[in-house]
């Protein structure tokens, strides 16, 4: 027999280095340069028999003690109306986080009364236009209880996960977010915008059946499963796993239940709107006639899980999302409110940018309500105003910084009439700058008279000049001067010693060739008495 050993034998595993090495051979021989491959080194896991022991888990000390009011009065700080819908959420968060503490209290006297105890999770729903604050409510909210928190579009997402994103990935970003710790994670908050995307309606088409699994998938996470924290698609946590699986003789499989995490999904639902105004027109509901022009909270209040249903969503996932509120349109008014009190406001933000340039902005409220109502046109809620405001500001941001002007008032004058009052500022900054380089130009002066006792100075002429040159050659007074007359020290210092001679007055020669003037002068100092003037 030939002495090959048994034919069912595996061959032993690669070593990391070995793999990465093979790895990297076939990247480069399939890529080119232009892609490599490396792995990361994990830290040492426990040794064989550790896994019964307790893991000590940060998010122990995780606490929630708010009120409703107490949630509402932190996003009044920095959303602008949307009164219900801030009312509605910060009951709906203080009815799970609640029930999050019940649920730990009851999992140290009585685990299995804990497993057992049935609730509906207070998952949401928010319905509502672009721009009207939807995410910003959310994220204050995870800011203010110190809970992670991951947004996603829905859109992203594919039943499989192969083509898009994996639903799955939402969680495994919760522990990211947390910094890896996986008790912290379990009380987090997922966002998901565009979910009317996911419409699976006969009416529409393009994403019916990839919608449709996407939404089982969801469904399945806003109740509650466990997820695994290394991905099937993860070729990276899928190698560790390879590490681990040779380094101990099995792997450890990790998850992170989604029995805590509360979802919030949200959506524009465009034709919510036209199925509301039909059947109101129709006189089924009667509560309202005529067309309905937006979803506002009291339209809002008819509308049931049957109207999510025709819309293309799947009974079982909308039945997960039982709190349900719709953020109204913005009005030119609460555009306004928003620049004028929210804490995020994006007159803060050009506050901040035009400080950066040396200029103090500041508004009247003339301005504001002008900026505001063409916002409004712009029919994307606060986004509205970053379009005004980036358009209206562009060109002031450019010619004003550096221009000399330290301060901008804007006016009602201003919004209507931005290029001409940005000519007439950028002439009062040119002045200005011109001012300030004078006062440059003599403070270096006195300053050079002081250092190298001797009377130095500068005529109209060479002020003007040396203004001009300073602007021209972007430079800074101080610099041009000292590049200037980098070698007057030594020899005013020779003509003092040789004339007597202690005031120098500088003219617009002295300017325009430096070395000359000073040489003449020098020269001129050897000579019998004949000096030429220079003051």
């Amino acid at each position: 027999m030939l002495g090959f050993g048994p034919l069912n034998q595996n061959p032993p595993f690669p070593t990391p280095e070995e793999l990465q090495s093979k790895l990297s051979e076939f990247m480069k021989s399939n890529f080119g340069d232009k892609v490599s491959f490396a792995t990361f080194a994990q830290p040492e896991r426990a040794e064989e028999g550790d896994d019964e022991k307790p893991v000590p888990q940060s998010g122990d000390h995780f606490v929630f003690d708010f009120l409703p009011r107490d949630i509402k009065a932190h996003l009044d700080r920095f959303v602008i109306k949307q009164d219900e819908a801030k009312k509605v959420l910060s009951i709906a968060v203080c009815d799970h986080y609640n029930h999050v503490n019940y649920i730990r209290q009851l999992e140290n006297e009585d685990a299995v009364r804990a497993e057992e105890t049935e609730y509906a999770k207070q998952n949401v729903i928010l319905v509502g236009p672009t721009g009207v604050g939807k995410t910003y409510l959310i994220k204050h909210i995870a800011d203010l209880i110190k809970v992670p928190f991951v947004k996603a579009d829905a859109t992203k997402f594919s039943e499989t996960g192969y083509v898009g994103g994996d639903v799955e990935d939402l969680v495994r970003e919760l522990v990211q977010k947390a910094d890896g710790d996986v008790a912290l994670a379990q009380f987090g908050i997922i966002y998901i915008d565009e979910v009317d995307k996911l419409a699976a309606a006969s009416n529409m088409h393009g994403r019916d059946v990839s919608g449709r699994g996407v939404q089982t998938t969801l469904l399945k996470l806003m109740e509650e499963t466990e997820v695994p924290l290394r991905s099937a698609n993860d070729l990276q946590g899928q190698l560790q796993a390879a590490f681990e699986f040779q380094k101990r003789g099995k792997t450890k499989r990790e998850t992170i239940s989604t029995r805590h995490i509360l979802f919030v999904v949200s959506g524009a639902f465009e034709r919510l709107k036209t199925q509301v105004s039909k059947r109101l027109a129709q006189g089924q509901i009667g509560f309202k006639a005529g067309p309905v022009k937006v979803l506002d909270n009291e339209i809002f209040q008819q509308v049931g899980t049957q109207d999510f249903v025709e819309y293309g969503f799947e009974p079982e996932f909308i039945g997960r999302l039982p709190v349900r509120v719709v953020c109204e349109e913005l009005t030119a008014d609460d555009l306004f409110k928003i620049m004028k009190f929210s804490e995020g406001s994006i007159l803060r933000q050009y506050e901040r940018a035009f400080r950066a340039y040396g200029i103090e902005i500041s508004f009247e409220d003339e301005a504001l309500l002008l900026m505001a109502s063409a916002a409004a046109l712009e029919k994307t809620g606060a986004r509205g105003l970053l379009t005004v405001w980036e358009k209206l500001f562009r060109d002031y941001k450019y010619y004003l910084a550096g221009s000399g002007l330290t301060q901008l008032r804007v006016t009602e004058e201003l919004v209507r009439e931005p290029r001409r009052v940005l000519e007439r500022l950028m002439a009062q900054g040119q002045q200005q700058e011109k001012e300030t380089l004078r006062l440059e130009a003599q403070k270096f002066a006195d300053q050079f008279s002081r250092e190298h006792g001797v009377e130095f100075g500068f005529d109209d002429s060479a002020l003007r000049r040396l203004v001009e040159r300073a602007v021209a050659e972007r430079m800074k007074m101080n610099d041009l001067c000292a590049h200037l007359f980098k070698d007057f020290q030594f020899g005013l210092s020779l003509i003092k010693k040789n004339k007597g001679k202690q005031k120098f007055v500088l003219d617009r020669a002295a300017i325009d060739a430096p070395d000359k003037f000073l040489s003449e002068l020098v020269l001129q100092s050897y000579g019998p008495g004949g000096d030429r003037p220079a003051e």
